[in-house]
């Protein structure tokens, strides 16, 4: 090079050692260099490449579905995910709730001074990944860095559009009386999965989060059975919660069955330990589906065919019920009330 430099030459990011710094929230060259080099070298799709303030997409006729989140998850990686591929997960499912086929997403980063390059690629590439497995791009996006102090490494706030298929209606409000109540795999391992890193506690068989896209799950289900009256994802709050917010909205009370609710031993054991309920803790890879008591079976053969929902149960039924109760009948033979979480279990869970 004999000493000299390239005309308009700008140092490449250092992703081993560099970090954030106010610079590149401020909109001029570092925030064009950030955006180049790593968010469109990551997400890079016709869409993304357009440059402009938002994406100009194409939706195909039906009803449109759009459902937004906000992660602020502590520790921001943890066993089985990070806070990248649970940002895409977390919306890309919110959006199949209703029913939808996901089409796109926006992501927007907030992201503290100081906070590790080499940590940020490592979120933005994981979160990359997970929206090419879904099939589902990130077309538009935004970055803003806060003062050191001000933050907790990133925030990650992701919006999703859909558009629900004909003939599909999904609510919160129709389940009735004698519906069957699904659920699609075990419950409560992204809870403790995170509550272990968070306290650093070790147990004899590693517990993962469950974290995954339902997407394609709900499309085999509603495939084989098109009559599902209710689909939600039983995230922050766990199964309990989430029941009970459907039972308010539908007008009816639930009954469940202790024993046929699947709980992996070691999760079970975990929650025992740390003075948890299982129920209550949060899921970001598990739905709830609610139908007619005679498509139970159909939908249920449906749900175990796919990788997702391969230890997918049956566990209670809609029942009449003015106060919107949520009971179940416990191993012992009594019941309890089911009620809806008191307070906060699990803070920055998601």
């Amino acid at each position: 090079m004999n000493g000299t430099v390239k005309k308009n030459y700008i140092r490449p990011l250092d992703f081993k050692n560099g970090r954030i710094d106010m610079g590149h929230g401020a909109g001029g060259r570092a925030s064009a260099q950030l955006i180049e080099e790593l968010f469109v070298t990551a997400f890079d799709n016709e869409w993304l490449r357009q440059g402009n303030d938002g994406a100009r997409m194409t939706l195909p006729a039906g009803r449109m579905v759009m459902a937004t989140d906000a992660h602020v998850v502590s520790p921001l990686f943890f066993p089985g995910g990070d806070i990248g591929c649970l940002s895409v997960h977390g919306t890309v499912n919110d959006v199949a709730m209703n029913g939808a086929t996901p089409l796109y997403l926006s992501a927007s980063f907030i992201l503290e001074e100081g906070f590790a390059l080499s940590e940020l690629k490592r979120i933005v590439e994981s979160m990359a990944q997970a929206s090419r497995d879904a099939g589902v791009p990130v077309v538009t996006g935004d970055t803003k860095v806060v003062e050191r102090g001000k933050g907790d490494g990133v925030f990650i706030s992701t919006t999703g559009v859909g558009v629900i298929p004909p003939g599909i209606d999904i609510d919160g409000a129709y389940a009735k009386p004698g519906d069957a109540i699904l659920v699609s795999g075990h419950i409560g391992s992204h809870g403790v999965a995170i509550m272990s890193k968070r306290e650093s506690l070790a147990f004899e068989t590693e517990i993962l989060s469950d974290t995954a896209a339902l997407h394609g799950l709900v499309a085999d289900m509603l495939a084989a059975m098109p009559r599902v009256h209710v689909l939600r994802d039983p995230t922050r709050g766990g199964l309990a919660t989430t029941l009970n917010e459907i039972a308010k909205q539908s007008g009816v009370g639930m009954l469940l069955n202790e024993a046929t609710i699947p709980v992996l031993p070691q999760v079970e054991a975990a929650c025992e330990f740390l003075g948890l309920d299982p129920l209550y803790v949060a899921n970001e890879g598990k739905l709830i589906a609610i139908c007619a008591e005679q498509d139970a079976g159909a939908l249920l053969a449906a749900m175990r065919a796919h990788p997702l929902g391969k230890g997918a149960a049956r566990i209670g039924s809609v029942i009449e019920d003015t106060h919107g109760f949520v009971q179940m009948k416990t191993r012992f033979g009594g019941r309890r009330v089911v009620d809806w979480l008191s307070g906060e279990q699990l803070p920055r869970i998601c």
